[in-house]
């Protein structure tokens, strides 16, 4: 088939900053796009060739958009899979399958997927609501602290809570849920791994994160990660098991976390692009979103070797501020050397909101990683 300048249609369900990055690559290549959101305000919209506004969880508006396409992919997970399930089955290519989201979907199920294929995982337990987990408490099959995960529909470190006392108990959703045993690491680490039509896999070097500490989102992305080679090679090995298991088509990020004995265990995946290879944009041959591209599209796979040492920084609303975002000091980061600044376009800011990263490249990590810090304590998203 012919993608490029044709009249080939690719579809995106999603409309966030996710999406608007994967539209550079598609705008280079001249490919053309519809993207579905619920928002008017999607950063999508400007990207796009068409732009359409529809619930993502809605099954007519997932199903009448795809029925628009050749070839639908996602930018998030949260999605209605009956209506992808049919539209596979009416021959629109869906990517990743929905074999594979409905494993990825539900952290629940994700987790039995992991014990079933002998890969590596903290301990857990199922609850199908969560005020269950008092009665687990009050006969000590559950001891505190734990982490407490919604099984689904949990985003950007929603739907994540550490539990402590009974008392962080309130106020959780009702719903279907998981808790995880609190796991002692050293690192938390990511592998990207990229999976094509055709089955061509590669995967990127291993990352490593540091995350807000209230907000349990990434704070810095660093590649290549500080750690052993023979760690580095463990986890590669163990997210290209998941890849060959779960047999996903596009990227498939795993987060895992480097226990203190230089163990391995699985955190979750994310079935997209991710926060964990934004780095990638300056850093590497070939960065994840056009890596995306080429695997749905079953094009030959790019050399995903970085150039340079990578560093990535979110950038998040502050506290204490709601409405009209300004970016304070950006002129004082783009004085500093290696340092390129990328905004989502999200109009509003509020606390912890992902409204933008930048990345920082340099021959030395170490430095690369004073000048991260020094980005971090410059830049401000704050409101008018």
């Amino acid at each position: 088939m012919n993608y490029f300048s044709s009249n080939f249609k690719l579809g995106i369900l999603g409309g966030g900053q996710l999406g608007k990055m994967m539209l550079y690559e598609t705008r280079k290549y001249d490919i053309h796009t519809k993207v579905l959101d619920a928002s008017e305000e999607a950063p999508c919209k400007i990207a796009c060739n068409e732009f359409f506004i529809g619930d993502l969880l809605d099954f007519d508006a997932v199903y009448n958009f795809g029925k628009k396409v050749d070839v639908l992919t996602i930018e998030i997970e949260n999605v209605n899979i009956g209506a992808l399930e049919k539209l596979e089955g009416e021959g629109v290519k869906v990517y990743p399958p929905t074999s594979a989201l409905r494993i990825i979907q539900n952290k629940a199920k994700q987790k039995l997927f992991y014990i079933d294929n002998d890969i590596p995982t903290a301990p857990f337990s199922r609850y199908a609501y969560s005020s269950e987990i008092k009665d687990s408490i009050a006969h000590n099959s559950l001891a505190f602290p734990f982490v407490w995960k919604s099984a689904q529909f949990g985003y950007d470190g929603q739907g994540v809570k550490v539990i402590r006392n009974l008392k962080d108990l309130e106020g959780l959703p009702p719903g279907e849920c998981i808790t995880e045993e609190m796991i002692p690491f050293k690192n938390e680490l990511a592998v990207i791994v990229a999976r094509s039509v055709s089955g061509e896999v590669v995967t990127y070097p291993v990352v490593e994160m540091e995350f807000h500490p209230e907000a349990n989102q990434v704070e810095y992305v660093i590649c290549p990660a500080r750690i052993d080679e023979n760690v580095a090679k463990k986890a590669r090995e163990i997210a290209l098991k998941i890849s060959n298991k779960i047999k996903h088509v596009g990227l498939l990020a795993v987060e895992m976390f480097q226990t203190k004995e230089d163990g391995i265990l699985v955190n979750e995946v994310a079935p997209r692009p991710h926060n964990s290879g934004h780095y990638s944009i300056e850093a590497s041959y070939t960065n994840q979103f056009e890596q995306h591209i080429r695997a749905i599209l079953d094009l030959p796979l790019g050399a995903t070797d970085s150039k340079v040492a990578g560093i990535m920084v979110n950038l998040v609303g502050a506290e204490g501020h709601t409405g009209d975002v300004v970016y304070e000091n950006m002129k004082d980061i783009l004085e500093l050397e290696g340092v390129t600044p990328h905004i989502y376009g999200k109009k509003q800011t509020r606390p912890f909101r992902k409204m933008g990263h930048v990345t920082i490249v340099n021959s030395d990590i170490e430095e690369a990683r004073k000048i991260a810090q020094q980005v971090k304590e410059t830049i401000k998203v704050i409101s008018e």
